[in-house]
C-alpha cells in the first residue's frame, strides 16, 4: 500500500541537538501505540485488515483491499463482489459503492502521508451511472501531488477523482463505468491535535 519507491529521493535532515531531545516531550504509551498501530496498518495487507476488523469493520467485511496495476502509480481498490456487498436484486448496493469510495480514498491518502497524519473526510459527491454486476474497480487519481504539501508541513486538503467501474467479467471484454466520485480530505498531523489539546486544558 506504501507509495514509496527505489527511485523516490532521500531526503536528508540534520539531526537533532541533544538539547532539542531533551525538550522534546515525551510520548505517553496511548501515543505510542497509536503510533505503532498505525504505523502497523500500513506495513501490508494483513496487518490492514487485522486493524479493519477492530477499527472499521465495514471495510473489514465489505473485503476491500488497495492494489497496484499497471506502472506504479496506478492505484486501485477493489471491492469484491460478495454477498454482505450486493442488494436483493444481485447488483452491488449503492451504499456498498458510495461508503466504499471514502473508504478506497482514504486508505490511499493515509499511504502516502503515513502513521503521523490523520485523515479525515470533508466532502463527497458520487454519481450513479449504471448498476454494477461485478467486482468493482476503484481508479484513484488525486488533483496535485501530495507528497510536496506533506514536506511542507502543517495541515492540509486533498482532493482525489476516483472512477469506478465493474470489473470485467470475461477475457476479452473491458471494464464499464458505474459511477464518477470526487471527495476531499483534510490531513492533519496529530502534533497539531496534542498541541490543541494542551490549549484547551490552560484555559
Amino acid at each position: 500500500m506504501s507509495t514509496v519507491s527505489a527511485s523516490d529521493p532521500v531526503i536528508s535532515l540534520p539531526a537533532p541537538s541533544a538539547r532539542a531531545a531533551r525538550s522534546a516531550p515525551r510520548k505517553n504509551w496511548v501515543e505510542r501505540l497509536d503510533e505503532f498501530i498505525s504505523r502497523l496498518s500500513t506495513r501490508n495487507t494483513f496487518w490492514s485488515r487485522v486493524c479493519s476488523f477492530i477499527w472499521l469493520p465495514y471495510a473489514f467485511f465489505s473485503g476491500i483491499k488497495m492494489r497496484l496495476m499497471g506502472t506504479h502509480d496506478a492505484h486501485v481498490a477493489v471491492l469484491p463482489f460478495t454477498r454482505f456487498n450486493r442488494n436483493w436484486y444481485n447488483a452491488m448496493a449503492g451504499a456498498a459503492l458510495l461508503g466504499n469510495s471514502e473508504i478506497a480514498g482514504g486508505m490511499y491518502v493515509f499511504g502516502i502521508v503515513g502513521a503521523e497524519y490523520t485523515v479525515v473526510c470533508k466532502h463527497l459527491e458520487y454519481k450513479f451511472m449504471r448498476p454494477c454486476l461485478g467486482p468493482a474497480l476503484y481508479h484513484i487519481e488525486p488533483r496535485g501531488e501530495i507528497k510536496p504539501l506533506v514536506e511542507k508541513g502543517g495541515e492540509f486538503n486533498v482532493t482525489l477523482d476516483l472512477d469506478i467501474c465493474q470489473q470485467a467479467l470475461k477475457t476479452g471484454d473491458t471494464e464499464k463505468r458505474v459511477g464518477k466520485c470526487a471527495v476531499t480530505f483534510h490531513v492533519t498531523p496529530k502534533e497539531f491535535h496534542k498541541t490543541r489539546a494542551a490549549r484547551r486544558a490552560t484555559k
